[in-house]
């Protein structure tokens, strides 16, 4: 008997053509660093073709607020509110990643 296998019918996903999404995590430790003021600044600056939500823990208590942009897989810890908009005019419009923000565990420096 012969496997015979036929093409997927689901897209290829492309990092560079999918949506989107920013997870602000609102775990207890994340909360007590400020993560909801986080969620807040990226909420009152939408950017079109970005979702923003609200995240569970995400498995790194102590470094936070925690944000995890997908598809891209970037992480950055410790985001303060005020440089949200950083994240966002660098990052999410610009395509480069914040180097001082990244998360050290998952981005180490070079």
């Amino acid at each position: 008997m012969t496997n015979i296998t036929q093409p997927s019918n689901l897209p290829i996903i492309d990092q560079h053509s999918s949506p989107k999404c920013v997870r602000v995590c609102q775990n207890r430790t994340c909360k007590k660093q400020g993560a909801v003021k986080i969620l807040a600044a990226f909420i009152a600056l939408p950017i079109p073709g970005v979702t923003v939500t609200a995240s569970s823990c995400l498995g790194q208590c102590g470094n936070g607020p925690m944000v995890l942009v997908l598809p891209d897989m970037v992480w950055y810890s410790s985001v303060q509110s005020d440089e949200v908009s950083l994240l966002i005019e660098n990052h999410l419009l610009g395509g480069q990643r914040v180097q001082q923000m990244l998360y050290y565990r998952f981005h180490p420096q070079k």
